[in-house]
């Protein structure tokens, strides 16, 4: 049952029909693949378990991933176990497959779940899927015990739960409470009504500290610039190969190519520096005397 034959609607009844493999036959399909790199063993060895795939990724179609994605992913997953299964190890296959399904599911939801990443680590998968399950836990003993728990009280019972920090549980009950949604999408019903996106905020190129900071590193671009002609030829060269390359060099190596010691480059470096200095000073004393 090759995944590239398609997840339709036939495959979950296909996979509960595949043949049931015991333990020895399991171990000779693992090792013709491992050892052998026999496509029909491993062929084999994953259609016998496409079943556990397809019963794994029934379980998480209340995400609103369609199931034939799921089972798609679910494939996948099977797949990769089966390639870094070693069945030396003395473990049953569908007990080290179940860990990559659902890993591989688990991507596929978060993925997929909104626009904007969900979250990647660990801590923040556990919180994607168990936070309404341990949120619901928690509010049905407090309200057995009498208790009413504030927003607060309620997160950090949660980050104890979990395991993990009241900031990672906040902005995952964001990104669990809202849905996305076009910004052009009219404010009203009113056909005359604005979009969304005309409320935001401009902050293109255009907006007054871009354009002030880009003409304050322009100014300073063209002091520099000024500074550097008042260098002489081997002052500039030991300025821009120090200061002004992606992959500065050493004083070591400069003073190989310019016959000098390693103190001496150092010396002239200085000098250099000195000599800028005492330029942009200049500049910024002659701003303030303007303003």
């Amino acid at each position: 049952m090759a995944l590239d034959q398609g997840t339709n609607q036939d495959l979950p009844r296909r996979a509960m029909k595949a043949e049931m493999l015991d333990a020895d036959t399991e171990r000779a399909l693992a090792y013709a693949w491992r050892d052998q790199r026999d496509e029909q063993a491993l062929h084999r060895l994953i259609t016998a378990y496409m079943r556990l795939a397809v019963s794994m990724a029934s379980k998480f179609r209340r995400y609103g991933a369609p199931m034939n994605d799921l089972i798609q992913e679910a494939g996948l997953g099977l797949m990769k176990a089966a390639d870094k299964f070693d069945p030396d190890r003395g473990v049953r296959f569908s007990t080290y497959a179940v860990w990559w399904i659902k890993a591989s599911i688990q991507d596929y939801v978060m993925r997929n779940w909104s626009l904007v990443r969900t979250g990647s680590t660990s801590s923040q998968k556990s919180l994607f899927f168990n936070m309404r399950r341990v949120q619901a836990q928690i509010e049905r003993e407090a309200a057995q015990a009498g208790e009413t728990l504030d927003r607060d009280q309620l997160m950090q019972k949660i980050a104890m739960e979990i395991g993990v920090s009241i900031n990672d549980v906040e902005m995952m009950d964001g990104r669990l409470s809202g849905s996305d949604f076009s910004l052009n999408a009219p404010q009203s019903s009113d056909e005359e009504g604005r979009e969304w996106i005309d409320i935001l905020e401009d902050d293109d190129s255009q907006s007054q500290l871009t354009v002030d900071d880009n003409h304050d590193r322009e100014m300073l671009r063209d002091w520099l610039m000024t500074a550097m002609k008042g260098l002489n030829e081997r002052e500039r060269f030991i300025i821009r190969e120090r200061k002004l390359i992606d992959e500065p060099r050493t004083l070591e190596s400069l003073g190989q190519e310019l016959s000098l010691s390693k103190e001496r480059v150092r010396q002239i470096e200085a000098a250099a520096y000195t000599k800028l200095r005492r330029h942009l000073e200049q500049n910024v004393q002659e701003v303030h005397n303007f303003l």
